[in-house]
């Protein structure tokens, strides 16, 4: 007969803050690609500007090229918004019995504390996501560029033109368009990797063979395709990462035991913070995806 030690009988033993924090590792998809750094406030001021470097006019209008010898310095009038954003908590709860604790096998208790992770996470990436689909960003239609929707009849769509021209909007505003990522919702996603597969896209040579190979989608043009059921239907969202957005964290992942003796333990699991879209000429949408 084995005796147990408390911390085997303790759900302290499953290492439960370990547990959260790398799970929300793996499972963040948008958070990932912010620029992550902390805030001590609840209210964050932050400015954007007009990444075009051709908005900058000389104040008093004059040249700033081959400047004559002892002229004075052309003086280039910066114009910045001043923004506040305040930041959000997000947090839940589960209570585990001291039976359960007891006599429950170890996985189920571990997948509880991940799918109490898992609201968190989606919740905070959804608000991520709201951020970078909000009204200010560079926005075209598939039919106006690629002639259709991805998943139009006989592959009249072209979402390769789509994406390349995503991709020179944000070279155009002065971007790097060769670091974008691009967003799909899992039915979109099918949507164009049946149309590389099937349509149009069988042209290009060993693509749509390796495609089928390995049943994922994850490169395309140099921008990468992440897909996600927090990201909207019939839409698609490009972006810098590192760049576009960036997250103030109050709190990262955290969780907490709390005792009940003679019931059993609480864990709490919260985040606080909030996503700032700091160069919104950065981010593109495609909408009309879908017919």
């Amino acid at each position: 007969m084995t005796t147990d030690s408390v911390e085997m009988q303790d759900i302290r033993g499953l290492e439960i803050d370990k547990t959260v924090k790398g799970f929300a590792d793996i499972e963040y998809i948008f958070k990932k690609d912010c620029l992550v750094n902390s805030t001590s406030s609840d209210a964050i001021r932050w400015y954007t500007k007009d990444s075009s470097h051709d908005a900058l006019a000389p104040i008093p209008p004059q040249q700033t090229t081959n400047v004559s010898p002892l002229s004075e310095f052309p003086i280039l009038e910066l114009k910045w918004k001043r923004n506040t954003s305040y930041t959000r908590k997000y947090a839940v709860k589960g209570f585990f019995s001291m039976e359960d604790i007891k006599t429950s096998d170890i996985d189920v208790l571990t997948q509880s504390i991940r799918d109490l992770t898992l609201h968190i996470v989606k919740q905070v990436d959804t608000r991520i996501y709201e951020i970078l689909d909000a009204s200010g960003n560079q926005t075209f239609a598939t039919t106006a560029i690629g002639g259709d929707q991805w998943d139009a009849a006989s592959a009249a769509g072209d979402p390769v033109k789509d994406l390349l021209h995503a991709k020179s909007l944000v070279e155009q505003k002065g971007y790097d368009g060769n670091r974008l990522v691009c967003y799909l919702h899992p039915v979109d996603a099918r949507n164009l990797l049946s149309w590389l597969i099937g349509g149009k896209g069988s042209s290009i040579p060993s693509f749509a063979s390796e495609k089928v190979r390995t049943g994922t989608l994850m490169n395309l043009l140099g921008i990468t395709i992440k897909v996600s059921p927090n990201a909207t239907q019939d839409q698609a969202i490009l972006l810098i990462p590192q760049r576009s957005c960036t997250w103030k964290s109050v709190w990262n992942t955290t969780s907490a035991i709390i005792d009940h003796p003679g019931m059993g333990k609480e864990i709490r699991i919260w985040e606080e913070g909030e996503a700032i879209r700091t160069d919104p000429n950065s981010v593109v949408k495609i909408t009309d995806l879908q017919t």
